[in-house]
């Protein structure tokens, strides 16, 4: 799993991913987040996000659910707003 000397980037990348988990991202949002502000190689970074849903199955199951529910919520939501606004231009117009 981890090789000798590399435990304390193993437990960074752990600790930035859970900031990453925080804020409601993908792995490839984390990846990409890490890469730029961390300086953290993308594959090291999904090496521990990898582990870490071995280690945490369930978690990451239900993790990724509820980031898929609220997607749908989200883009439920940017629809009903643009036909509200649709909806008040068109009144605007009469």
């Amino acid at each position: 799993m981890i090789k000798y000397g590399h435990e304390h980037l193993y437990i960074q990348v752990h600790h930035l991913i859970e900031e990453c988990l925080i804020f409601n991202m993908s792995k490839e949002e984390c990846m990409e987040a890490l890469s730029k502000h961390a300086n953290i190689k993308p594959v090291i970074t999904s090496t521990v996000w990898n582990e870490l849903e071995k280690e945490n199955k369930e978690f990451f199951e239900a993790y990724t659910r509820g980031r898929d529910q609220r997607a749908t919520e989200t883009e439920k939501r940017q629809r009903i707003q643009s036909r509200l606004n649709a909806s008040m231009r068109e009144n605007d117009k009469d």
